[in-house]
């Protein structure tokens, strides 16, 4: 074992890679993954059911998406794959999981943008907002990410996130709710909530 976490932003261990292959939709993924990043040897499990049980962009969506703390990208692998027309970026705090997204991105050409937080322009407002959020880093922190990003959602944008029920699926669903959002429980499966987060109609 190492000292990384998924949220540490350089990893100090060896970049050793190895692929992932997962299927979602009837279509097969390989990326690569590698240590010092989130769920390293496998898809992991919240992401699988996030994958499965949200509905996946349509083939003519325009976006721009969001992949937020993807890790090395197989969410963002997945939305670039399905919606061929749309700008897919990629956020991460973790300079080696941008590394690895932005390989396994390297196919979709100049629709993917892999950056840093900071890297987003300002002006940009996401049709839909995937992430399988970090929990472990602490509920202010967790917090604090969520207050930043959803704002950046669209009008009538949507965004998508899977939480272990054990890890305060249920409590964050509470959190949103309290701070304006329209939150409905979407898909419950394995242990994971999979909430759709919008904006509440104006009154």
């Amino acid at each position: 074992m190492d000292g990384d976490h998924y949220f540490t932003a350089v990893p100090g261990s060896a970049a050793r890679t190895r692929p992932v292959t997962f299927a979602v939709a009837g279509h097969e993924y390989t990326v690569a993954a590698g240590r010092g990043v989130f769920s390293a040897t496998r898809l992991d499990p919240g992401t699988a059911v996030l994958l499965r049980k949200a509905p996946l962009p349509a083939a003519d969506e325009p976006g721009p998406l969001l992949d937020l703390g993807c890790g090395y990208g197989p969410i963002a692998a997945v939305l670039a794959d399905r919606a061929r027309a749309a700008t897919v970026y990629a956020v991460d705090v973790n300079a080696r999981a941008r590394e690895l997204t932005a390989a396994n991105l390297a196919p979709h050409g100049g629709r993917a943008r892999v950056s840093d937080p900071d890297g987003v322009p300002p002006g940009v407002a996401f049709a839909q907002i995937w992430s399988n959020p970090p929990i472990r880093v602490g509920k202010a922190d967790l917090h604090a990410l969520l207050g930043r990003w959803l704002p950046r959602l669209a009008a009538d944008g949507v965004a998508w996130l899977v939480v272990a029920r054990h890890l305060g699926g249920d409590s964050l669903q509470e959190w949103l709710v309290a701070q304006g959002w329209a939150v409905h429980r979407h898909a419950s499966q394995k242990g994971f909530r999979v909430l759709r987060v919008g904006r509440r109609p104006a009154a």
